[in-house]
């Protein structure tokens, strides 16, 4: 048995201390307290501490000592030039000293929580995911790290598992309020909005001078059809924080609140604000404009939204996504669905309403939602996942593997992927209807990928006017994930890939996607209604046509409009700004011609 060292250095102590940790962790927990009665606030020292008392069994001495480490740890000179780094933005210096320190001490938890939190600042949420997992084994006790882990799994929209994480951590304390912030927003993410709610009050019951939770309280009021309750609650933030840019936007977005002549003062002189910046400035404009569309100052009202689309717009390479196209194209022949029959998964529970944003398809998913057979959900992200872990990474980039890999997929991987997307959606569902809607609009651009692996699934496309749904698209400021909307030649240009690879596909598909007219749903619900769940096998109900008075939450740009009859007030509404338009009409070429 080995002994315990008491004279030499406290690193040769502690190198003594972690053979002793192999050989016998009890003699390894007596190293580590002769070494800290000599070195009192030595981290490495109460780490060997931990690890010790963890294999003797004693867990609760085996936290506390975890929980010290971090802390003694946080007065490290290194650590706090590398917080100091993270806090200045300055990632590529807290790198050059973290990763040193980690090198010579592994098991250092608050460095591996400061790494962890470099990684998710520039998106590379698997490797933080995975740094903070580590610290949470090396301290299970460490909040903060628990909580950091809830936030990238949020972002990697996992949220069940956030929420499970935030669940484990204690309702009060340093942090709950953005803990607890977080949960109402996974709660939202997976449809359990009025328990959000709940959440939402009781963070503004303990805080009420949060304009940003006010606003998240309002989405969330809005989505379940309380607007009254939403915009009270926007109309609180705004009290809290008048340049607030996202409130302005929520409560245009609703279309259904005019702005009075003292809330564009407001928007206006906030636009004054020399500190006004970033997303407050375009949000702004992006409700200017609608304030104008509603006074009928269209010159006004399109200056604005081309001002706020201009700041909005980067990132976006619309050439290389009309590369991503044409490869599809190259990829999803007739000759590919032949061989491929009697393949994937062949459950007929999910129904895809898909197209353009803004074509309509909140309509769509409103009226089947009414039917008794149909649960309506959200737009779900799932299919886009699948396809970025097939190796999607940027469309038409090189050395892209999707969707060129689908080619080579057996009939098992097909299975297995559509089994996957269903036990991925499960949780989305509510009741025990048997078909379920997935209406994320830009799975038009994966509607190969989905009949391979789900190949008796109803697939919907959802068609609007050229210029209606295009310029409609530019009006609207979305959160992410529509960079093509910002210009009206990249606008035309989507629109027209849109139509290209639909068409393809609809000459290659055995079933093809069917398709809704807007303006004809519009003209002749019934009709039109009766033909789609013929289409869908399922009987006509009248609810159907009554689609405006089912409750449920609608999180879309649509929600209000959808919770009204019918009617005609979105078709030709990009008439007013013919004379901005060149630049969309010349983007939009044949396929504006063929629909006029």
């Amino acid at each position: 048995m080995g002994e315990v060292e008491t004279s030499g250095t406290v690193a040769d102590a502690l190198r003594h201390g972690a053979g002793l940790l192999r050989q016998d962790p009890r003699l390894a927990v007596v190293q580590a307290r002769e070494v800290l009665a000599v070195s009192p606030h030595n981290p490495d020292a109460y780490r060997l501490l931990g690890a010790a008392l963890r294999r003797t069994g004693e867990d609760e001495a085996a936290e506390r000592a975890e929980l010290d480490a971090i802390s003694a740890s946080v007065g490290d000179p290194g650590l706090i030039r590398a917080a100091e780094a993270l806090l200045d933005n300055d990632l590529p210096v807290a790198e050059r000293i973290l990763r040193p320190h980690l090198h010579d001490r592994p098991t250092d938890v608050a460095a591996i929580r400061m790494m962890a939190e470099l990684a998710a600042r520039i998106g590379r949420y698997p490797d933080s995911e995975t740094l903070l997992r580590r610290a949470l084994e090396l301290a299970p006790a460490f909040g903060p790290a628990r909580a950091n882990l809830a936030t990238v799994l949020y972002k990697q929209n996992r949220p069940a598992e956030a929420i499970a994480e935030l669940d484990r951590l204690p309702e009060a304390g340093e942090g709950a309020a953005g803990r607890h912030n977080l949960k109402a927003a996974a709660l939202g993410r997976i449809g359990s909005y009025e328990e959000a709610i709940e959440v939402y009050k009781q963070v503004l019951a303990d805080l009420p001078d949060q304009p940003k939770v006010w606003m998240s309280y309002g989405h969330a009021l809005k989505t379940v059809g309380r607007q009254q309750d939403g915009i009270a609650a926007y109309r609180r933030a705004l009290g809290l924080a008048p340049t607030l840019g996202e409130v302005w936007w929520s409560l245009a977005n609703l279309k259904t609140v005019p702005f009075s002549d003292a809330d564009v003062a407001a928007m206006e002189e906030a636009l004054t604000r020399p500190d006004l910046a970033g997303e407050d400035l375009y949000h702004l404009h992006f409700a200017l404009g609608r304030a104008h569309e509603e006074r009928k100052d269209y010159e006004a009202s399109f200056h604005h939204y081309a001002e706020g689309n201009r700041l909005r717009r980067a990132g976006f390479d619309i050439a290389e996504f009309e590369t991503f196209i044409a490869d599809s194209k190259r990829v999803f022949t007739a000759g590919l669905f032949e061989e491929r029959a009697g393949q994937g998964c062949p459950e007929p529970d999910p129904i895809f309403v898909l197209g353009m944003p803004r074509s309509g398809s909140t309509l769509i998913e409103q009226i089947l939602a009414s039917h008794s057979q149909v649960e309506g959900t959200m737009e779900l992200p799932d299919i886009p996942a699948l396809a970025r872990r097939l190796g999607l990474g940027k469309p038409g980039a090189d050395g892209a593997l999707y969707p060129e890999c689908l080619a080579d997929l057996d009939a098992d991987a097909l299975a297995a992927l559509g089994r996957e997307y269903l036990e991925r959606t499960r949780i989305q569902r509510k009741t025990d209807r048997p078909f379920f809607i997935d209406k994320l609009p830009n799975n038009w651009a994966h509607v190969g990928l989905i009949r391979l692996i789900l190949p008796n699934a109803r697939i919907i496309d959802a068609r609007r006017h050229p210029l209606d749904c295009c310029f409609s698209n530019f009006k609207q400021h979305y959160a992410r994930g529509q960079g093509f909307s910002y210009s009206l030649d990249d606008m035309g240009r989507y629109y027209r890939a849109y139509v290209n690879l639909m068409g393809h596909m609809e000459a290659v598909l055995p079933t093809p996607p069917y398709r809704v007219i807007h303006e004809r749903l519009i003209d002749d619900p019934e009709g039109e209604i009766e033909r789609l769940l013929d289409h869908l096998g399922l009987p006509f109900e009248p609810a159907c046509l009554r689609f405006h008075e089912t409750e449920r939450a609608v999180r879309t740009a649509s929600s209000e409009q959808v919770r009204r009859p019918i009617n005609r007030a979105g078709v030709d509404q990009w008439k007013p700004y013919e004379p901005w338009l060149e630049p969309l009409k010349a983007a939009l070429g044949p396929v504006l011609d063929a629909w006029t």
